[in-house]
């Protein structure tokens, strides 16, 4: 027994290392403090794109040990500097994650303590938060407080938790499969064709409803297309509504096609991950009219309050249709059973046992700022988006339909050359040159440039310089190229 003992303390001296004095503590702390307030106070003038690949030697892991300044450098030059710079204001190409710094602050408490948030008999406090941000999401959208959520890791996991919800809720089985439908648009994310997959449906019936010109769901013609598959022997099961879809930020019309799904009696799910916060503006509240309809609804958090990657939610009406799914228990988790709750534990209502305590990056800045600031922030983003396309129009852009929110697209209407070819180079130069970010998409067989305009540090600053950059690019093109 004595030398097993020995044998323990020796080791305890060297697996002590990974808990750090105080003293050591505080100057990590001090070297990673400086080094955030450096990268967020040279964000106006950073690059914002770099197509540069970064050193897998230099990031490999079991080269030896390596100071925290040393790797701190390394994180700068290998990371930060690399790819698409998200927390950047001048990041326009996709929707981004936020990055508030309450939210840093957040998700550095809740890895310090540790706080395992699956379960209320692990931590009643921390399901407790996540639960009442829940409650405040229903309250929001117009929801039951008896509705079912989860904070999820985005939107993906929370589209495949309605889904899931969805199929149970009807009953598909694997003999039902072949001739039930779902119906949804050529727009809705390409998430919601993997969530169909993963949980069994690929070989599904899928309609395209057809869309109207700013590219929304045509409500009229998807009625007609559920009354002939009925007539056909078919079993329509499910209508999918995007709030803010992602090519051109449409929304489709909500209470129309929830009118439509309770007639028929089929399930109404809304992906409103990117769109959905913009019903807190008054501008844009009315456009969001049926989004209590939906039996099932997603929104992320990290896109629409700027909370960083990583935080989506789900909310869906049916609680047992959940439940069925993603509710089990363990010999090992027997303690936990006894634990007397209404609330709803995230174990049981997502795929993810193991949890982090997302809800703390939530709960913290909304404690701390309130929500007027998240709502101004939204209102500066419709305004930034009416703005830069009006200043593109100026200088001859085309900019397609007027959007129903901050996701928009553009092209230069070239004489010269074919348009498609025009605006690839046009971005190309625009990428090289890395001060501001955009990327494509393809509307109607036509080749455009997108925004997107939801990165809360985007200010009327970010836009303007944007149009001098592509401004500037353009007349290049001209004068070496001799695009017109």
């Amino acid at each position: 027994m004595d030398e097993l003992k020995q044998k323990i303390i020796e080791i305890e001296k060297i697996s002590s290392e990974l808990e750090p004095s105080e003293k050591f503590r505080n100057d990590y702390l001090q070297h990673i403090h400086e080094y955030a307030n450096s990268f967020i106070n040279d964000l106006e003038t950073a690059k914002v794109f770099s197509d540069g690949r970064s050193d897998r030697n230099v990031l490999s892991v079991g080269a030896g040990k390596i100071s925290l300044p040393e790797l701190i450098g390394v994180f700068k030059h290998e990371v930060a500097e690399k790819g698409i710079n998200a927390a950047s204001g001048s990041h326009l190409g996709y929707v981004p994650g936020g990055g508030i710094y309450m939210s840093s602050l957040a998700d550095y408490l809740a890895a310090v303590t540790n706080e395992y948030a699956g379960l209320f008999y692990a931590s009643p406090g921390a399901v407790i938060i996540e639960n009442e941000i829940l409650n405040w999401l229903k309250s929001v959208f117009g929801f039951p407080m008896s509705a079912a959520g989860s904070l999820t890791s985005g939107g993906s996991i929370a589209n495949l938790i309605g889904l899931t919800a969805a199929r149970n809720h009807h009953g598909i089985k694997s003999d039902m499969i072949p001739r039930s439908v779902v119906y949804l648009s050529k727009h809705t994310h390409h998430c919601i064709g993997k969530a169909l997959k993963i949980i069994g449906l690929e070989d599904i019936i899928i309609r395209y409803s057809e869309l109207d010109e700013k590219l929304r769901i045509n409500a009229e013609r998807l009625a007609g297309q559920i009354i002939k598959d009925k007539a056909d022997g078919l079993n329509p099961f499910l209508v999918i509504a995007t709030a803010g879809t992602t090519d051109t930020g449409a929304v489709d019309p909500l209470f129309d096609l929830g009118n439509i799904a309770a007639k028929h009696n089929l399930w109404y799910h809304i992906d409103a991950a990117y769109g959905g916060f913009f019903i807190l503006t008054e501008e844009r509240k009315e456009l969001f009219r049926g989004i209590e309809m939906a039996d099932s609804l997603v929104v992320d958090p990290h896109k629409g309050l700027f909370i960083p990657y990583g935080t989506g939610a789900v909310l869906v009406k049916n609680r047992e249709a959940v439940t069925d799914s993603f509710q089990y228990t363990a010999n090992y988790m027997q303690d936990s059973a006894n634990a007397i709750t209404d609330l709803c534990e995230p174990a049981d209502v997502s795929p993810e046992l193991t949890r982090h305590f997302r809800g703390l990056r939530v709960w913290l800045p909304l404690r701390i700022h309130g929500t007027e600031p998240f709502i101004a922030c939204l209102s500066e983003k419709l305004l930034l988006a009416k703005y830069f396309r009006i200043r593109l129009s100026e200088i001859g852009f085309c900019t397609g339909p007027e959007p129903d929110l901050s996701i928009s697209y553009f092209w230069y209407p070239s004489v010269s050359v074919d348009e498609d070819t025009y605006n690839r180079k046009l971005l190309e130069l625009i990428h090289k040159d890395g001060n501001v970010f955009f990327s494509s998409t393809i509307i109607n067989g036509k080749f455009v440039i997108r925004m997107a305009i939801l990165s809360f540090r985007t200010r009327l600053r970010t836009i303007d310089k944007a149009i001098e950059i592509i401004n500037n690019i353009r007349l290049r093109l001209e004068r070496e190229f001799g695009y017109k």
